[in-house]
């Protein structure tokens, strides 16, 4: 496969990607009856379509003139959001319900996509590819980590909840 082909390849995955994602929390966040976990899931989908809108223009501008674009640094997580609305959730949702289930099938999309990005900004030649790529996986990295702190705590929850310590 030429180069140019396997950089097309991969930003169409991307996008592929990327729109299943926000399908998926759109879909969560619809029937979600927390609204904490309405709020995170519809967050999500918002940055979801943030990477659709950015990939989007790279594959049209890689299309139109086989480079890519100069990317922008990953936004920073706001610890405070997140701390916020685990507290939330904790208190309105059921470790075992839909919304912690959403949550948890939701890490696994956050896993693909850091795998798939940090490999194709480890393969990637040009600078501008492996530098997008670097800074999608580390976005990802941030919706990762929201989410694996919360299944954390909801996980923390369920076993207090049922005494499961040892001791």
């Amino acid at each position: 496969m030429e180069k140019s082909d396997k950089a097309i390849d991969v930003l169409k995955t991307a996008i592929l990607l990327e729109r299943r994602g926000k399908a998926f929390y759109t879909q969560a966040a619809r029937q979600s009856e927390s609204k904490s976990a309405k709020k995170i899931f519809e967050m999500m989908a918002e940055e979801e379509d943030e990477h659709i809108e950015f990939l989007t223009r790279q594959f049209k501008n890689y299309h139109e003139h086989h480079e890519f674009l100069k990317s922008d640094p990953a936004p920073e997580e706001d610890e405070t959001v997140v701390e916020i609305l685990s507290e939330k959730i904790r208190n309105e949702i059921n470790a075992a319900g839909f919304e912690a289930a959403a949550i948890s099938a939701a890490i696994d999309f956050e896993n693909r996509a850091i795998d798939i990005y940090s490999k194709r900004a480890e393969e990637a030649t040009d600078p501008n590819e492996k530098e997008m790529y670097q800074m999608l996986a580390d976005w990802e990295k941030g919706h990762h980590h929201l989410l694996y702190k919360l299944n954390e705590d909801l996980k923390e929850e369920i076993w207090n909840d049922n005494n499961f310590w040892p001791f």
